[in-house]
Order: structure tokens, then sequence, then C-alpha cells
């Protein structure tokens, strides 16, 4: 007991399970409707929308002299994803295109866009740390980081509690909720929107290449195992939650990056559950 204990004293690491285990709840209740509706690909486009916007972030901070509001990039990437998100809804909602195909244009066009700001940063500038915003770094939340993880992972649970009968109900037939009179296509952009902040947000901890996973593999490994999208909702958050404070402890135990712990362990779990799983 003592050496599971251990790790607790430091500060660092209550704030990784925290932070971790709010970003669990967030992404996995995101990623029913995200598996659900067959948008894998989003979060993984997302993330790397938000590659582009926190380059931009560190541009504008590296011009402003890391003063003020625009001195954190997270501020500048939060409107640029929130905006490709709402283009990706847009172009899918206008044209013949599927989701996958307008996601891939924007991923690419983000990752471009955040190539070009990057190198117009001086290297000795110190502004954004390239390796760190796309592996993440879980351990490294601090204070502040943690508030924001917070606010923000509270406001969307609450968020998707209040509209998940109507999301599930658009879910599995859209056609039908619309004749209901539900607003099919502003649930749509709503959840497009919601995705981003999470995305957003979450990469600055676990970072953009990991993001994408963390948003599908609890909900899809929940999926194989459920009966019902209750049941699938309650298993992504309870899996997503679990093995990140699992992870969290392996990794400080084995001395590995948390990020790939925690990813690897879910990757486990959707491996058993796709074993055991009937059709």
């Amino acid at each position: 007991m003592d050496a599971l204990l251990e790790p607790l004293q430091y500060a660092f690491l209550q704030r990784a399970l925290v932070g971790g285990a709010a970003i669990a709840m967030m992404t996995g209740l995101l990623g029913v409707f995200v598996v659900q509706r067959g948008l894998a690909f989003l979060g993984d486009g997302l993330a790397h929308a938000s590659f582009g916007g926190i380059a931009l972030g560190a541009l504008v901070a590296y011009g402003v002299g890391g003063a003020g509001l625009l001195a954190q990039p997270l501020w500048v990437a939060l409107p640029f994803t929130l905006a490709a998100a709402l283009a990706i809804a847009w172009v899918r909602d206008r044209t013949d295109l599927s989701s996958d195909t307008a996601i891939g244009v924007f991923f690419a066009v983000a990752v471009a866009l955040g190539v070009l700001f990057l190198s117009m940063i001086p290297p000795d500038a110190n502004v954004v740390d390239v390796y760190h915003l796309l592996f993440g770094s879980i351990l490294a939340v601090g204070p502040a980081d943690l508030r924001i993880i917070l606010v923000t992972a509270g406001a969307i649970v609450t968020l998707l509690v209040l509209a998940w009968g109507r999301l599930a109900y658009a879910t599995f037939d859209a056609d039908l909720a619309a004749a209901d009179g539900l607003p099919v296509r502003l649930l749509d952009y709503g959840l497009f929107a919601v995705a981003a902040i999470a995305v957003v947000v979450s990469a600055q901890v676990v970072g953009i290449v990991l993001m994408a996973a963390y948003l599908v593999i609890p909900a899809a490994a929940a999926r194989l195992a459920a009966r019902s999208l209750v049941a699938m909702s309650v298993g992504a958050v309870a899996i997503g939650v679990t093995t990140t404070l699992v992870g969290l402890f392996a990794s400080y135990a084995a001395d590995v990056p948390s990020g790939a712990a925690i990813i690897l362990l879910q990757a486990s779990v959707f491996l058993v559950a796709a074993l055991t799983a009937r059709r």
C-alpha cells in the first residue's frame, strides 16, 4: 500500500491524475457519439487542426513578446480549431463529400499551415516545444492547465448529459429525428464544435498524436461489450478513467512515457473486448 500511495505525494502526479480523469470523462462521453456516427477520423483531424492553431498561437505569442492573453497559444488555437470543425461540418452538409473526405482536406491544410507558422518562429525563441505538442506530457500539467481542463470538462460533460437524449435520437435515425422536429443540423454543428473544444484542451496534455486514440478507443471498446447506448456511455467513461489512472501509476513505476502507457493500456482493453465480443 505504501508503494501505491508513494507517488501521490508529488503535486505533479496529483494534477496529472485529476486532469487525466477529467479528460477521460469528457472524451469518453464525446467518443460514444463519434464512434456511433462513424466519425473516428474526426478526432485525428481536429487534433491536427489544433496543431495549426497552436502553431499560429505560438507565432502570435512570439509577436506580442509573451505579454497579455495572446501569450498563451491556447486562446488562438481554440477559435482556429473551432472554425475548422464548423467548416468540416459545413462542407459535409453542403456537398456530397463524406465526413472523412472533408476532414482529410482540412487535416492536410491545418498541418501545412502549422508547419508554415512554426517556420516563421526563430529556433531560439523557445515559444513552443514541438515534441511536447505532438506527443504530450500529462505529467507536466500545471495548476493553470488543470483549472482550464476542469472547467472545460465540467461544461462539456454537463452539456452532453443534458443533450444526450436528442443526440442519441439524431445519431440512430437522423431522418426520423428531423421529422419529429429535432434540430438535427444544429445538433451536428454543436457536436463538431464541442469536439473541437475538447480536442484543443486535451491535446495540450495528451498530445496531438495520441488525442485521436483517447477519443476513439474507450468508446470503441465499450461498444463491443455494451448492449445499449447508455451502457456504452458508462463503459466508455469507465474504461477511459480507469486506464488513465492505472496507466499513470504504471508509467511512474516503469519510468516510461505516461501518454503512451495510457493509450497502450486502452488498446489492451480494446483487444480483450474484440476477442471476447459476440456479433
